[in-house]
């Protein structure tokens, strides 16, 4: 009756082991650590950076933890701050020699302390939010102005294209802040602009008036339009940044909208609020233009002469000059793909996908300007470097667009990456920042981690004494609950910030709910005269209807805050739905296992420990200790 079957205390062996693996690694805690990763895509971060850390480290005999090599980043691990902090210094003047062109990006950090062994077994810590691991605090202020405007310039190039397809001669589009401003000669043309603007250009309007014997047409955006303009610089922004601090495995930043024109970032673990800046300018974006082809573009190109009036000089990798028009045919914006590979000739190359305008303008710039030389040029914090500067043999369609040039598979990974991540349709400036430091943070763990253990330190004692041996049957499935609810969040990688934590000592209260229900279905049919074997089994069995409503409802509730929270109300409600569920399995499995392997060997059972259960004896009640 009850008895379970080999497998079930398998399943229940096998959740424990596995609860208490994947739970441990929390207890190790986190070192100070050093963060060295690339500042430029044309930096690499490989052994040698590990050798040179080495190196850097040895000769100010500063002994480190451990340094490895982690993704695109090393990690140099140190026993405490004060150690930390002189080894950034010393790793900063060993790799930047120039410090108004630094190479490479060195930050603090903190990282696990968890044993090789179990992270070999893909066991690790939760991460922990920025209230409990300190770390930095960013409020970004998008200019929104400069999205308009940037709009602006778009429409503008457009409606030159259009005009130039409609055969509509004009005389002259400039764009005068977001106005696009053009001149027409007679009444005629100024109306084939109109035209041409309120079929292919729906977020313009136009207001025209005369100048002398010219007609003066001045289009704006919108105001619905704008709006819209704004939303998505807002999450173009956003999603830019993380895919950026992403990349630069900063463990579980929070990017988020905070009004109409303003992102917050969270960066967990950096300490560095200078190196958090270098971080957050990490965004690269594209421009195509036409190489100036000039002979003074090119005795400039050659270094003998100055460069031309309406032309820029960049670098390519290897440090020739090219000398390109101011003009943007294209930007990142028009870039919808970008992928690693190879050229027709095995060489290494990158891969772009072009939207639909982009694709148009690309091929009609490559119609246009056959024989010439095109330089695609990648911006990273307002340095640009020519990737490549290919001569253009005839038109090319189809939104495929292929960079390939004087660079290894590693080079084009990288620069696929970045222009992955984006350009920032807007620029933005940091108007407020503040670091929290990791000693608040764990002061902040240590009152969590102590309301939780005198949480349920509280509710097992008051479960031994009133229910005896079944209140240490509950006792020890809540500590297993407890146990699997932290494994479960670290194989999840979960973020616990206090409100997690708030949440983990409420499930605790709640976990127990379901064995006071089934300790007193067992006293209510120890009340009846079942024998205890009968109670035992019929005390489960009725609870187990009760708990899943009762545990039901409380995940409904959980699921809204998951889904219609944000921030830390979302953090509560993971922890708050895991645990229900958790609960569940610990309280009605794991709690009759115990009970089963304790009282279910036993044919002839007379009494349970359950504490004093109480009988009717006629009018009076009689107190019996089982």
């Amino acid at each position: 009756m009850n008895r379970y079957p080999l497998w079930k205390y398998l399943v229940i062996a096998f959740a424990l082991v596995i609860g208490v693996l994947y739970a441990l690694p929390n207890l190790f805690g986190e070192s100070p650590a050093v963060q060295v990763s690339a500042a430029r895509s044309s930096v690499k971060v490989d052994l040698t950076t590990v050798t040179r850390v080495e190196q850097a480290l040895a000769a100010q005999s500063i002994q480190p933890s451990l340094i490895q090599l982690e993704g695109n980043s090393v990690r140099a691990r140190f026993e405490n701050t004060d150690v930390q902090i002189k080894a950034r210094d010393t790793i900063e003047r060993t790799l930047n020699a120039d410090p108004a062109n630094p190479g490479f990006v060195v930050a603090l950090n903190l990282v696990p302390r968890t044993p090789a062994w179990m992270a070999s077994l893909g066991a690790s810590p939760m991460y922990l939010g920025l209230d409990l691991r300190g770390g930095v605090h960013f409020m970004l202020q998008v200019d929104m102005p400069a999205a308009l405007q940037r709009k602006a310039d778009v429409l503008a190039g457009d409606l030159r294209a259009a005009l130039r397809e409609k055969n509509v001669r004009h005389g002259g589009i400039q764009r005068n802040g977001q106005t696009i401003e053009l001149r027409a000669r007679d009444a005629a043309t100024a109306q084939a602009v109109q035209t041409v603007i309120q079929d292919q250009f729906p977020d313009l309007q136009v207001v025209q008036a005369p100048d002398g014997a010219e007609f003066r047409l001045s289009a704006t955006i919108k105001p619905t339009a704008a709006i819209t303009v704004q939303d998505q610089a807002l999450k173009q922004n956003i999603t830019t940044l993380h895919n950026r601090i992403n990349e630069l495995a900063v463990s579980e930043p929070v990017i988020q909208q905070q009004g109409t024109d303003r992102i917050v970032v969270q960066l967990p673990g950096v300490q560095d609020t200078a190196k958090a800046k270098d971080i957050l300018g990490r965004t690269a974006t594209l421009e195509v233009r036409l190489v100036d082809e000039s002979s003074e573009g090119q005795a400039a190109e050659g270094g003998a002469g100055a460069v031309p009036f309406g032309s820029e000089k960049y670098l390519e990798r290897d440090g020739r000059a090219v000398i390109v028009k101011r003009e943007v045919l294209l930007t990142g914006e028009n870039l919808t793909d970008a992928q690693a590979g190879f050229d027709d000739q095995q060489q290494p190359a990158v891969h772009l996908t072009l939207d639909s305008k982009g694709a148009r303008v690309f091929r009609d710039v490559t119609r246009e300007n056959v024989g010439k030389r095109m330089a695609i040029i990648l911006f990273e914090k307002g340095k640009g470097e020519v990737v490549t500067a290919p001569v253009i043999r005839g038109e090319i369609g189809g939104g495929r667009v292929q960079i390939s040039g004087s660079m290894n598979t590693v080079e084009a990974s990288d620069t696929a990456l970045l222009l992955r991540a984006g350009s920032l349709a807007a620029p933005m400036e940091i108007i407020e920042e503040r670091t929290i430091g990791p000693s608040l943070g764990k002061e902040n763990i240590e009152r969590g981690f102590n309301s939780v253990i005198w949480g349920f330190l509280a509710v097992a004692t008051f479960m031994c004494a009133y229910y005896m041996l079944f209140g240490v049957f509950s006792s020890l499935a809540l500590g297993f609950n407890l146990v699997l609810l932290v494994a479960i969040l670290s194989m999840l990688q979960a973020t616990l910030t206090l409100p997690g934590m708030a949440a983990m000592a409420l499930a605790l209260g709640m976990a127990i709910d379901a064995n006071v229900l089934i300790n007193e279905r067992v006293r209510e049919e120890l009340r009846n005269g079942s024998s205890p074997q009968t109670a035992i089994n019929v005390g489960y069995d009725h609870a187990w209807g009760t708990i899943l409503d009762s545990n039901i409802t409380s995940l409904i509730a959980g699921v809204a805050l998951l889904a219609f929270g944000s921030g830390p109300v979302r953090g509560f409600a993971v922890v708050h739905c895991i645990g229900i569920l958790t609960s569940m399995f610990s309280a009605v499995v794991f709690s009759r296992g115990l009970v089963n392997l304790w009282y279910g060997r036993q044919k002839k059972l007379k009494s349970v420990s359950i504490g004093t259960v109480w009988r009717p004896d006629g009018d009076n009640a009689v107190a019996k200790a089982d």
